[in-house]
């Protein structure tokens, strides 16, 4: 007779986001000695984007869980001492470096693909690896040119053969230096102890499956796949050796899976107050972040100026454990400019005002102006309490 299997755990709608935020590191006290580093270590990839308001995405990553580290803090801690590796993941993401090995099926399926959209003369690719092992770390400027001086994607040979090397696994970027990628041999940056592609593809899978359910606390199959971008029938075949523990969960329509350890203890402690960056792994999928928080968050730096709703980089308010407005911010000078802010209720007003006062300490600004509310009537009550809030944060 096969065995019957047994009934999956059930939590409330309320204990899998309290478990999702003490997944990504809002509930509870941070790990402050952990640092930067044990921040990335947690999230298991932290995204990469070029655009820059407060502060780029992943400078936004750490502060968000810990408050206003130093911005050279989080800077050195991503690049230096060999801690890390940029590749693709959820997208182009910060990831550590002890992660190399379960990349390695990601990294055989590019070395599978012939020419990847990209022609290559004959040696270009020899010579970047070349000029790399005799002279590097070096930019692709310094390797022969990014562009060939046509629109942005238009690359140099050179540019194509060490994106190429990039995805191949035999270069890295080591850091990011004015955005532009710093490249060395993988032989040289990535430690002995991790590299090699000795992996199967199916033990990669299955190692970043239970990471993202980790990363994750609970999570969907779509949640989970999507987290360091699997194809569902890849979660699929290995979620069973994964270590995770199927769950159902309170209004959620489809199965899930939690990671044991996160249910093995009720999740309590203090909940961050913060803006978040759209590229935040709290809200990078966006059914997910409907489903846990009721909230609807779109990225619009890339809609039509005349089409948007919330603003270029509009950036979520987490209070209480639940996202209960946003604010599309910039900087003129040093005043933090909110150009537009919604607000769920009046009693988003408080929080909103301490985030906003704490975000502008950490870049440098010391004043704050609020341009535009959703609701009129909360456009003053939110000026007040800004401004009181600068005042406890400067007596």
């Amino acid at each position: 007779m096969t065995p019957v299997p047994p009934p999956a755990v059930e939590l409330s709608a309320d204990q899998a986001r309290r478990i999702a935020l003490r997944a990504q590191g809002f509930l509870g006290a941070p790990d402050r000695r952990g640092g930067v580093p044990g921040v990335l270590r947690h999230l298991g990839a932290v995204q990469l984007d070029t655009i820059s308001v407060l502060a780029r995405s992943h400078e936004l990553i750490p502060y968000a869980r810990l408050g206003a580290v130093g911005r050279r803090t989080v800077e050195d801690a991503y690049w230096s001492g060999g801690r890390t590796f940029e590749y693709w993941s959820h997208a182009a993401c910060i990831l550590p470096v002890e992660e190399w090995p379960h990349f390695a099926f990601r990294r055989r399926a590019y070395r599978s693909r012939p020419h990847w959209g990209h022609d290559l003369p004959d040696g270009v690719y020899d010579t970047v690896i070349k000029q790399l092992r005799d002279e590097g770390p070096l930019t692709a400027t310094e390797l022969g040119g990014a562009k060939n001086g046509g629109e942005w994607w238009d690359w140099s040979a050179s540019k194509v053969a060490v994106e190429r090397a990039l995805m191949y696994g035999e270069v890295v970027c080591t850091e990011r230096r004015g955005w532009k990628r710093i490249y060395d041999l993988a032989e040289r940056a990535i430690p002995d102890t991790v590299l090699h592609d000795d992996l199967s593809d199916a033990e990669c899978r299955r190692r970043l499956v239970a990471l993202a359910g980790k990363s994750l606390g609970v999570g969907t199959r779509s949640d989970i796949a999507d987290y360091h971008r699997l194809k569902g029938e890849e979660f699929d075949a290995v979620v069973a050796d994964s270590g995770l523990v199927p769950v159902v969960v309170e209004g959620w329509a489809k199965p899930a899976w939690a990671d044991p350890e996160a249910l093995a203890k009720e999740p309590r402690g203090r909940h961050r107050t913060t803006l978040l960056s759209p590229f935040d792994s709290l809200i990078w999928e966006r059914a997910r972040t409907e489903r846990i928080f009721d909230f609807t968050h779109r990225l619009e730096a890339y809609v039509p100026k005349q089409k948007r709703i919330h603003g270029y980089f509009a950036m979520p308010l987490l209070a209480g454990g639940k996202l209960q407005g946003r604010v599309d911010p910039a900087r003129e000078g040093t005043t933090l400019v909110a150009k537009q802010a919604s607000l769920a209720g009046p009693k988003a007003v408080v929080p909103m005002a301490e985030a906003l006062v704490e975000a502008a300490a950490w870049v440098g600004c010391t004043d704050i102006r609020v341009d535009r509310v959703d609701a009129p009537e909360l456009r003053e009550p939110l000026r007040t309490e800004i401004g009181h809030a600068l005042q406890r944060a400067y007596r």
